[in-house]
């Protein structure tokens, strides 16, 4: 039987992901809005891409969420986009009652799938969809600590000239002011940035990647960000219905890993077929490990809100 994959939103993230999908052919797929018609014109338009590209998947819009049936892994992309001056805390109420809605409708026709949250504020929607799915912690999962380490490995190839691919950051913690960037752990071509930038021009990268949202918000004026973030949510999707095993950083539910607990935060993740298959553990020096710290009580207090 063909994989079904379920998408939640059909903007801009939402569509480009079911795209991405459709290209990897990991499925058939149902992209889900409830505005009548752009769901329906977005699957119709990504589907004709299919002789083209060369997949085989099935595309379909929807606005009725029975649809989503028997969905082995359901993209949680809806919700209120960011403006300019917008922070993301400030989407927090607006999307909560967004996410409650979804996931209930999740809950009810694809009880058994794999939830992978995009909307922000990330770690407290993902965390959200955790009550109220009442599904195990490791069956719900967040994107976004992919997608600031995508961001920082951008930053730090064009600074020192290198690909983009032998660049590996890691970012930890919260989706927002306090993510955690990592310089300890990042390397090019297995060499750490530490000895390869000075300690000012890696602050440098860091306050760039903490604002790479913004940044990009800033640029376009009446979206936000698609690309980088629908990118990284389909590599962690490919990684589940894989099964791959790989190791992933995600918005993921701590219980006593890193010192942290009850929230769900950026953490390196074995991700494979069962969703979060392990937490893992890495070295951090003491500044990074209190910067974790400090990224999780702002989670907390964020979850303390819609409580």
């Amino acid at each position: 039987m063909t994989t079904k994959i379920s998408v939640i939103g059909a903007g801009n993230v939402g569509a480009t992901c079911a795209q991405r999908l459709a290209e990897k052919n990991l499925g058939d797929i149902v992209l889900v809005d409830i505005v009548e018609g752009i769901p329906q014109g977005k699957a119709l338009d990504i589907m004709q891409s299919g002789p083209v590209v060369g997949f085989n998947s099935l595309v379909i819009g929807t606005n009725d969420f029975a649809d989503i049936k028997d969905s082995s892994l359901v993209i949680v992309t809806a919700g209120l986009a960011r403006k300019p001056g917008m922070s993301r805390d400030d989407l927090l109420k607006m999307n909560a009652a967004i996410i409650t809605d979804v996931v209930n409708n999740i809950k009810k026709y694809a009880p058994n799938s794999i939830i992978l949250l995009v909307t922000n504020p990330l770690d407290t929607m993902t965390y959200l969809a955790w009550k109220v799915s009442g599904f195990p912690p490791n069956r719900v999962l967040g994107m976004a600590p992919l997608l600031d380490l995508a961001r920082m490995a951008t930053f730090i190839a064009l600074e020192l000239n290198a690909p983009i691919t032998e660049v590996k950051a890691v970012v930890l913690g919260t989706h927002g002011d306090l993510m955690v960037p990592v310089p300890s752990q990042t390397t090019v071509k297995g060499q750490s940035i530490t000895e390869l930038l000075s300690d000012n021009k890696i602050k440098q990268i860091v306050t760039r990647t903490q604002n790479g949202g913004a940044e990009i918000v800033a640029h376009l004026k009446t979206g936000s960000a698609y690309y980088a973030p629908s990118a990284a949510a389909v590599y962690m999707a490919e990684a589940v219905l894989k099964d791959t095993k790989e190791t992933i950083i995600s918005s993921v539910y701590a219980n006593g890993e890193y010192g942290l607990k009850d929230l769900y935060v950026g953490l390196p993740a074995k991700l494979g077929k069962n969703g979060v298959e392990e937490i893992v553990e890495i070295e951090l020096t003491e500044e990074e490990r209190a910067a974790l710290q400090k990224s999780a009580e702002a989670i907390k207090n964020n979850n303390a809100k819609i409580q």
